[in-house]
């Protein structure tokens, strides 16, 4: 007697869709979507080509779906921690935390967002949601409320943000220059990186809160 064929073989495959998204993130933010190709993001899978274009159809579709993905894990963090009711020298130190622990664990995210918008401007669209999203929180809110009873120097989120986050990521950026200028392993740019951190911390801190009054 004939056995009934297992048709559940021939669904489409949960794992199999992870594993080229897992693949694809690994590759653009390598080579970027112009020096990546969808041969490169199939054998990074371990899978035939097809299967990569019958799940996004176009390396383009795919790209998108992943740059998406990395904008929100470059700003969600950060917005959560702009909304929290802490006072505004511990939010400071958290946002500095946030970016240092993100860049740790995905130390090529910040250079593959600035590259592929800088590439194509129109990618930019998609962080305009974020950035109302950033304007909207209580963070710039505030910062003004303390630049306003004078209990920090006087400054803007437009100049804030960049001092905290430029401070982190070029650490980051720079890592394989860092251990080759400074002859580091992997071990000791580690330890450096988390001073690094409270320095900054410090360093920014201090130059908000600790300053005569004209």
């Amino acid at each position: 007697m004939k056995k009934n064929m297992d048709c559940s073989l021939t669904l489409p495959s949960k794992s199999t869709e992870e594993r080229i998204r897992e693949a694809a993130k690994r590759v653009f933010l390598e080579k970027g979507f112009d020096g990546a190709t969808s041969r490169d993001i199939a054998e990074a899978a371990n899978i035939n080509i097809a299967l990569t274009n019958y799940y996004f159809r176009s390396k383009e579709k795919l790209f998108i779906s992943i740059f998406e993905e990395m904008l929100q894990l470059f700003f969600n963090g950060m917005i959560e921690i702009m909304n929290q009711p802490i006072s505004l020298r511990e939010k400071i130190a958290e946002l500095i935390r946030h970016d240092f622990q993100l860049m740790k664990e995905n130390p090529s995210l910040s250079l593959f967002v600035m590259n592929e918008v800088h590439r194509n401007p129109e990618r930019m669209v998609n962080c305009m949601g974020v950035m109302k999203q950033i304007h909207h929180s209580m963070f710039e809110e505030q910062l003004q409320k303390e630049v306003n009873l004078g209990t920090i120097r006087e400054i803007n989120a437009i100049h804030l943000l960049p001092m905290i986050f430029c401070n982190i990521q070029f650490l980051f950026i720079g890592k394989a220059m860092h251990m080759k200028m400074w002859q580091m392993t992997s071990e000791q740019f580690d330890e450096f990186a988390e001073k690094h951190k409270n320095l900054v911390i410090d360093m920014i801190t201090e130059y908000l809160f600790e300053f005569e009054k004209a």
